[in-house]
């Protein structure tokens, strides 16, 4: 039994399973006899890192199963897939000597599915599309209930920039979800699907020398599989680049092992081969070619000029092209209709000189609501987030969102204001917001300084280069130390950050901590004792990306 839990597995699952259900007669038995090994997928930027590896490999042990190979823990903040070949490499010799298996030595390196070519009269019009998901139907086969197989096309009814001025873009977009059914609360996330830059989708047509409207199908080669293609087949090159396959991401070593077979020169083939091994050198090369330059698929075909792989091989190895997640940053109670997303547009020059765009940030700046001509569409769905404000409206709760982690509390402050204008009581009301300088980036800026004025705010802003020393909202909470351990420990109040988990996320976290044990009297290990349980009473909450 080979366990692979990713982050996105929920602990609370996995331990009710193993720890509760694990107990009945129908699933010890099995159990006992059970021989397992477990590899985690986690990021070390997140508090409970592999929790669930580490908790599953532990409880399976105590149960009485037996462990073929030590846990593995997979780092998604570094190479996860460095670490997963790391253990994958003393798994196997281990397992051989352990069982009497003779190895093979090198895996052979074989395709999972075959290509298949279509002639262009072997359809009828449109049939190719057979089987494709809504977002590439027409909008009359548009049904409830709407989920990642099947998103809402929502159209784009607002696309405004925010910046006024400065050398970066952060967009506010409006969709329009009436007629689909979907409802969200404050503080869930949006998930988009994005389409593939068509500039890079033709680049790498002309790289592999494909016909991208070629029309194919790639069929599994296990024909007891369940997943009889990578994506809906048959379609062409074009739709599957376009819509299906990540071609932006920087590609995994066993990728550009792969490719060597389609190297002419030796030197290439030396280069990518070195890359793919867990040497060393191995590792730093390609720390340095593929992660620091930040080179794409495309890039590394432009620069490795003999590798020519087919085309049909490349949609094979590559990803799936996955949906962006965006805080919501309205509240239902105020925009029952529609969902509001205020995203950065990513876009920044690479070490090799070329510029890199976010897949889902550009495109949606490209589609901009025009008069007399009909709004842009895009698939959506929503991913509830336990990301809650208090169920009791007077309880004072401290946020802080610097940049576009101000989308959740937006909508926080939308929601307690439309309590407030009900005649309800609202609890004390705290945001920590910071960006570069007043003047450009100061998001929002208009409504929150009017829910200020109407007491629906405390509000603290940090502008880190209007000044000549930098100043940030975590230089604000320091100051205030006493104002955190008001309201979590001595009103029972609600804490809640969001933005970048690997520097700001930690940083409130160790202030908090200190305010534990400065203001609240408590020693290190009570202070860290003290955050853990108002984290399991979701009275701390965290909405961090990497």
């Amino acid at each position: 039994m080979f366990i692979n839990l990713t982050k996105s597995v929920s602990m609370r699952v996995i331990q009710h399973y193993v720890a509760n259900n694990i107990y009945r007669k129908q699933i010890l038995s099995p159990l006992l006899k059970l021989r397992y090994m477990v590899f985690g997928l986690g990021n070390k930027t997140y508090e409970h890192y592999n929790a669930v590896a580490i908790y599953v490999d532990k409880r399976l042990e105590e149960l009485g199963a037996t462990r073929v190979y030590e846990l593995g823990l997979g780092d998604d903040d570094a190479n996860i897939e460095d670490d997963f070949i790391t253990w994958k490499d003393k798994f196997w010799p281990s397992v051989c000597e352990k069982y009497n298996i003779e190895s093979t030595g090198e895996e052979e390196l074989t395709r999972q599915f075959r290509l298949v070519t279509h002639a262009p009269d072997e359809f009828k019009p449109n049939e190719i599309f057979t089987g494709e998901i809504a977002r590439l139907h027409s909008l009359q086969n548009q049904r409830p209930p709407y989920d990642a197989k099947n998103p809402f096309l929502a159209q784009i009814i607002v696309n405004k920039e925010l910046h006024k001025g400065g050398d970066r873009s952060c967009l506010h977009v409006e969709l329009n979800i009436s007629g689909s059914n979907m409802r969200y609360e404050a503080g869930d996330h949006v998930a988009v699907y994005p389409i593939n830059d068509s500039n890079l989708v033709d680049r790498l047509g002309q790289l592999t020398g494909a016909d991208l409207d070629e029309v194919f199908s790639l069929i599994n080669t296990d024909q007891e599989s369940t997943k009889k293609h990578p994506f809906p087949c048959p379609t062409s090159y074009r739709t599957a680049l376009s819509h299906y396959v990540e071609i932006t991401a920087v590609p995994r070593t066993h990728i550009l092992r792969e490719l060597v077979e389609y190297c002419s020169e030796e030197e290439d083939k030396k280069k990518l081969l070195l890359m793919a091994t867990n040497s060393q050198e191995g590792k730093a090369l390609y720390q340095s070619f593929v992660v620091d330059a930040c080179r794409n698929i495309v890039h590394i075909l432009e620069d490795v000029k003999s590798c020519k792989p087919p085309l049909d091989h490349l949609c094979e190895l590559l990803p799936r092209l996955q949906p962006r997640y965006y805080s919501i940053s309205s509240s239902p109670k105020l925009y029952p209709e529609t969902i509001h997303v205020t995203a950065v547009v990513v876009k920044y020059q690479t070490p090799t000189g070329r510029v890199n765009k976010g897949v889902t940030t550009t495109w949606l700046a490209e589609n901009v609501p025009e008069p007399d001509k009909p709004f842009p569409r895009v698939p959506v769905y929503i991913r509830k987030s336990q990301f809650r404000l208090p169920l009791q409206s007077q309880t004072p709760i401290l946020m802080v969102g610097p940049g576009t982690g101000l989308a959740p509390f937006r909508g926080f402050l939308q929601e307690r204001a439309f309590v407030r204008a009900q005649g309800r009581p609202v609890g004390d009301t705290v945001l920590y917001f910071g960006c570069r300088h007043r003047a450009q980036d100061y998001i929002y800026r208009e409504e929150l300084e009017e829910f200020e004025k109407n007491g629906d705010v405390s509000l603290h802003v940090a502008f880190s280069r209007d000044q000549a020393h930098k100043i940030y909202v975590t230089h604000l909470l320091e100051n205030n130390l006493d104002q955190i351990w008001d309201i979590i420990g001595l009103r029972n109040g609600h804490f809640y950050i969001c933005g970048d988990a690997k520097n700001m996320a930690v940083d409130v976290r160790n202030i908090v901590i200190k305010a534990i044990q400065e203001k609240g009297g408590k020693t290190e290990t009570e202070a860290a004792q003290f955050l853990k349980k108002l984290e399991s009473m979701k009275k701390y909450s965290s909405d961090v990306w990497s």
